[in-house]
């Protein structure tokens, strides 16, 4: 059955109660943090194009105390490169059950998959949409996914959907993604004065 969709900022203020549990946010990687383009120069290797206020939005997740994941059925070292620079601790490619390896990933954590957010753009992520307490598409994902998720993003695959997620779960859990920053942001002395800066690890 379709689940509701949340556009307005009155629904999405719904779903606060349960983005506030989220413990772990894990999401498809190709038409999700990238546009979903496969690129390929003359010699034949491959490109692809990720945002970096994704990884912004990821590495405030992180400092916040989630866990984050990344599951695909693709396997390439560019997806294990990002995940590396990112320090995402859960890296799984050419997984072609993405459901029990969310269940796996979340018992090693003990984490309730109630309590677990994943984002998805086709229909071999339908599945493990339908399983989570919190699941969202870019504004361009398939229609079916479409139907099937809690949330549909303004912004497209690879152009800010992940990081529009990630905003909403720390606006639910840390009050906004500026707060958290300088909250967690290390202090340096230049001079007299004193300035918040984040860690090497920022976008």
């Amino acid at each position: 059955m379709a689940r509701p969709r949340l556009k307005s900022s009155n629904q999405a203020s719904a779903l606060r109660p349960v983005l506030k549990r989220i413990r772990l946010f894990a999401t498809d990687v190709d038409g999700v943090l990238t546009d979903g383009g496969m690129y390929y120069t003359e010699s034949g290797d491959e490109l692809k194009k990720f945002n970096t206020r994704d990884g912004m939005g990821i590495k405030l997740l992180q400092r916040a105390g989630l866990i984050t994941a990344l599951i695909t059925q693709e396997e390439t070292k560019l997806v294990a490169r990002r995940g590396e620079k990112l320090a995402i601790p859960e890296i799984h490619q050419r997984v072609f059950d993405k459901l029990s390896r969310l269940r796996d990933i979340a018992a090693r954590y003990q984490i309730a998959l109630e309590d677990v957010a994943y984002m998805g753009d086709d229909i071999n992520d339908l599945e493990t949409l339908g399983a989570v307490g919190f699941s969202a598409t870019p504004a361009d994902g398939m229609p079916p996914v479409k139907k099937a998720v809690h949330y549909v993003c303004r912004l497209k695959g690879g152009e800010g959907a992940v990081r529009e997620v990630t905003d909403m779960i720390l606006a639910a859990q840390a009050g906004s993604s500026e707060e958290l920053w300088f909250r967690t942001a290390k202090p340096q002395v230049r001079g007299s004065t004193f300035e918040a800066r984040g860690s090497a690890d920022q976008e």
